[in-house]
């Protein structure tokens, strides 16, 4: 089994760089390469990349101009020459047996299904622990009932090319990987549960600074949800966009009709953020920001039925 690890990164430089080291650092005896696709970054990206090149024996890069995660995706496995591509995110930092454990539950579904129609689905826990993520542990909020996400999923590079890779329509934040799962999930293939391949997602810790970078990026999720829904216009994809009266009354009824926002919240995110707890603050900025997703889908889904009937 010959590993391709994917990542597209764009201005991730410092936590790319211990994405990076980590994955040198496997217990894996048999062949991977790492394939960083710059997907058009304006920090030291490159630079440093090829700075290091002498500690990266595993890693090449490519680069293209900005056009998001699902063509750049596309272009790491045009350029991968494994016969297995595993997807992480560049801010990503996985453990040691990471590659090991992937490799080890894939051959072992081979072998028990008597075919390769299946994938691994690692686990990711989230962390704001810059100096060391893989310390934290793994806590509830941190389970994913996603069917194929790209943070921690390992697949033979036959089904991706069948499949016809991940429409690069979706150029903006979010959807690419489970629309491109609802199609693996048409042609038969399975899920297999790898927990042992634990990657820790870093974001920095919340400040009340980041709430209008994370609003723009509930709006872009929203209309890519309904780019999804055009594609799938399924119940199921209704509800993993949120586009159900379920979720217009969910919201309206824990913001309490708007009036708990980014406003009116802001004393409490701060008092938390204050005390050394920015994981409650962010739990908390969820009530309002998921309030922007739901509206922002239903904008986006009435601006596309007004362009489609003219």
């Amino acid at each position: 089994m010959f590993f391709s690890v994917i990542i597209p990164t764009y201005n991730r430089r410092p936590i790319l760089a211990k994405a990076l080291l980590a994955l040198e650092n496997q217990n894996w005896e048999a062949q991977y390469e790492v394939i960083v696709v710059d997907d058009g970054s304006t920090d030291d990206t490159l630079a440093w990349l090829t700075a290091h090149r002498p500690q990266l024996s595993h890693v090449t890069w490519v680069q293209q101009h900005h056009q998001g995660p699902a063509a750049a995706r596309n272009l790491g496995v045009a350029q991968a020459q494994g016969d297995t591509i595993v997807f992480i995110d560049s801010d990503l930092v996985v453990t040691p047996v990471f590659l090991r454990s992937h490799g080890e539950k894939l051959q072992a579904a081979y072998a028990k299904l008597g075919h390769q129609k299946c994938f691994t689905y690692g686990r990711v826990v989230n962390t704001a622990n810059f100096e060391e993520p893989t310390s934290e542990p793994f806590k509830i909020t941190d389970r994913s009932r996603a069917f194929f996400a790209t943070g921690n999923v390992a697949i033979a590079k036959s089904w991706l090319e069948l499949a016809g890779g991940f429409d690069a329509d979706f150029q903006f934040y979010g959807w690419e990987d489970l629309e491109l799962g609802v199609r693996l999930k048409s042609m038969g293939l399975i899920l297999i549960p790898c927990p042992s391949a634990v990657g820790y997602h870093w974001h920095p810790p919340f400040e009340l600074k980041h709430i209008p970078s994370l609003i723009d990026k509930e709006i872009q999720r929203a209309k890519m949800g309904v780019l999804f829904y055009q594609k799938h216009p399924t119940w199921e994809v209704r509800l993993m966009i949120q586009m159900t009266w379920l979720h217009r009354v969910l919201w309206a009824v824990l913001s309490l009709g708007g009036q708990l926002n980014e406003h009116t919240l802001a004393p409490l995110m701060q008092r938390l953020i204050d005390r050394g707890q920015s994981q409650w603050a962010w739990e908390i900025s969820r009530i309002f920001l998921n309030q922007y997703n739901v509206r922002a889908v239903y904008a986006a889904y009435q601006e596309w039925r007004l362009a489609s009937q003219r």
